[in-house]
């Protein structure tokens, strides 16, 4: 998710992307749809282990979840590292509404941290490209 809100915030200005330490293999279907519900196609996206983008050139890692953030790898070069933690909404329980609805709180956190943060620090230089790691 978001790879996907940041991707729409920037448009082409920088490349975007993601992976995770312990991939799961797919997108959770309730991202892409809960996605949908903001005009954010993600039903094509991948889900990529880090080792995949060691040996590309990273400007910034943004890590969202604590696993993520102690066990991602040190990139080489001058990498920025920024970590918004939040909840992993595949680990919700519940009715399908009530997961769903995990789905949409974290999707929300996402994109009004991205919002605020990330637009500033671009504007700064400070980013030149990002990868998300979920």
């Amino acid at each position: 998710m978001a790879q996907g809100i940041l991707q729409s915030i920037m448009g082409d200005t920088i490349e975007v992307l993601s992976a995770g330490t312990k991939p799961a293999g797919y997108v959770h279907p309730m991202a892409v749809q809960v996605m949908k519900e903001i005009d954010i196609d993600i039903s094509d996206h991948k889900s990529r282990h880090l080792d995949e983008y060691l040996d590309r050139h990273i400007d910034a890692v943004v890590t969202v979840c604590g696993e993520a953030n102690e066990n991602c790898p040190v990139f080489p070069g001058n990498v920025k590292r920024y970590h918004w933690g939040f909840a992993d909404p595949a680990k919700a329980t519940g009715t399908e509404q009530e997961r769903l609805a995990q789905f949409r709180k974290v999707r929300d956190q996402i994109r009004i941290v991205m919002d605020t943060c990330t637009i500033g620090r671009l504007e700064r230089g400070e980013i030149e490209g990002a990868l998300s790691a979920p």
